[in-house]
């Protein structure tokens, strides 16, 4: 079992900077692909990132493709989300979750999800 615990969110202007970070519990953390979701109030919970077990291969939602950009280290059980060049857009609470299985933009592939941390972009 892989419990995440995310961290990192806050509030920032926009076109700043932000690195979330989400720590996993359990020994098949390395196994496990990764992802980073995120819901906005009133919308519904939406697809963000995802990472390979090895870390080798990444996959955006094309609304963060060029800003954000998804990593992880295994030796710490930990997946990052840098978040540049934010927007307004982007507020909202984000998600770490561990993929189970399926495709890799679903929500409903996924298991074992975090609290979530709150991101808002405002002047």
């Amino acid at each position: 079992q892989v419990q995440p615990v995310e961290s990192g969110g806050g509030s920032v202007l926009p076109g700043g900077s932000l690195r979330l970070s989400c720590v996993a519990s359990g020994r098949t953390f390395s196994n496990k692909v990764m992802g980073w979701f995120r819901q906005a109030p009133g919308k519904e919970r939406e697809f963000v990132a995802a990472i390979s077990s090895s870390g080798g291969s990444t996959y955006y939602a094309d609304s963060v493709k060029g800003r954000f950009t998804i990593s992880r280290a295994n030796a710490k059980n930990t997946v990052y989300l840098q978040m540049n060049s934010l927007k307004p857009e982007d507020t909202a609470v984000y998600y770490c979750a561990v993929h189970y299985s399926g495709s890799y933009y679903y929500t409903g592939s996924y298991g074992y999800w975090g609290q979530g941390t709150q991101v808002t972009v405002s002047s």
